[in-house]
């Protein structure tokens, strides 16, 4: 639970992430006169992980300005220095936003849900993609949420306030969802910030009590995927690790935005941390976690088609991609 200093702190946080009343964090948007980010084609990757299947699908990028607050603890021509090191634009940043889909039998098990109808021009693009590869939204039986940002949860309804995936379980950490439904937490944050917690309300409000399950990070969600605590992105942020025959896809969602910066150095502080010591924390620890174990890796942030593994490299780590097939 946040300490009143934390959640001040997480409040200011929000403040700077969301656009006044918005319904998705401001960085889900295009900035002008920045050129605008090519997606993808096919918008799909598969990957063969023991017995199930895990694919990615790029529901869209999003190119935002790269200013002095995007890393909060490094100055802005450090940071600029280490993506021009990596060959990477740095007037810009660009931002993916990559759900991923397991396919372990007959089971169909989506993480996070995207940004829906609610994001920009090059966003939103998650159904058509997995219309591509075979897939509709009644095909899903199970939505895991790592954390209740705007681009995570607002492909769950549209603007009808329809259910997108309206067979499926919805399943949700438990502290996560206690701290966005809190009407006390969202009376004392700014402004700016309580367009995030009108947007949790959207989706979950009226969500039906045998569609919404909230769960205790630590637990198997689903035989086979473990959800592993990670907070301080969001009091709640959780990751799931995929199990099978041997092998593990570690879904890491927001543990690093931007890898060739945050996983390089996992000390420093992107503006989207609510708490970022505790996620400071976390990162480090996962990341060493998925480097010892040799695990394959995804991040809804990464690079399309976002998978890859974690090597040592300095004082961070490396985030290598592995290519995966149409």
């Amino acid at each position: 639970m946040l300490s009143r200093r934390q959640f001040l702190g997480a409040t200011l946080a929000g403040s700077a992430a969301y656009a006044a009343g918005a319904f998705v964090p401001a960085w889900a948007q295009n900035a002008p006169n920045l050129g605008t980010p090519t997606l993808p084609t096919p918008g799909f990757r598969r990957m063969k992980m023991g017995d199930v299947e895990v694919i990615s699908f790029i529901d869209g990028i999003a190119r935002r300005p790269l200013g002095e607050e995007f890393v909060k603890n490094a100055p802005l021509a450090e940071v600029r220095a280490l993506l021009a090191s990596q060959g990477l634009p740095t007037e810009y940043i660009d931002i993916p936003f990559t759900p991923f889909l397991v396919v372990a039998g007959n089971r169909r098990i989506l993480m996070d849900a995207g940004l829906g109808e609610f994001g920009g021009a090059t966003t939103g693009k998650l159904l058509a993609n997995m219309a591509a590869a075979g897939f509709q939204p009644a095909d899903i039986d199970t939505v895991l949420i790592t954390h209740y940002h705007g681009d995570h949860i607002g492909g769950l309804r549209n603007k009808a306030g329809e259910f997108v995936f309206a067979k499926a379980k919805v399943m949700v950490p438990a502290p996560e969802h206690a701290f966005w439904m809190d009407d006390a937490k969202m009376a004392a944050a700014p402004e700016a910030m309580k367009g995030g917690f009108n947007n949790v309300r959207r989706v979950f409000a009226q969500m039906p009590a045998d569609m919404l399950v909230r769960f205790e990070p630590g637990s198997e969600v689903v035989p086979g995927i473990r959800s592993v605590a990670a907070f301080g992105h969001t009091p709640g942020h959780t990751l799931f690790e995929v199990s099978s025959a041997g092998q593990l896809f570690s879904y890491v969602g927001d543990i690093t935005n931007v890898p060739a910066l945050f996983a390089r150095n996992p000390d420093w502080a992107v503006a989207f941390d609510m708490d970022a010591e505790a996620a400071r924390k976390s990162r480090r620890a996962t990341l060493e976690r998925i480097k010892a174990a040799n695990a394959m890796i995804g991040g809804y942030h990464f690079p399309f088609p976002a998978f890859g593994r974690i090597v040592a490299a300095g004082q961070g780590y490396d985030f290598q991609p592995v290519q995966a097939a149409a």
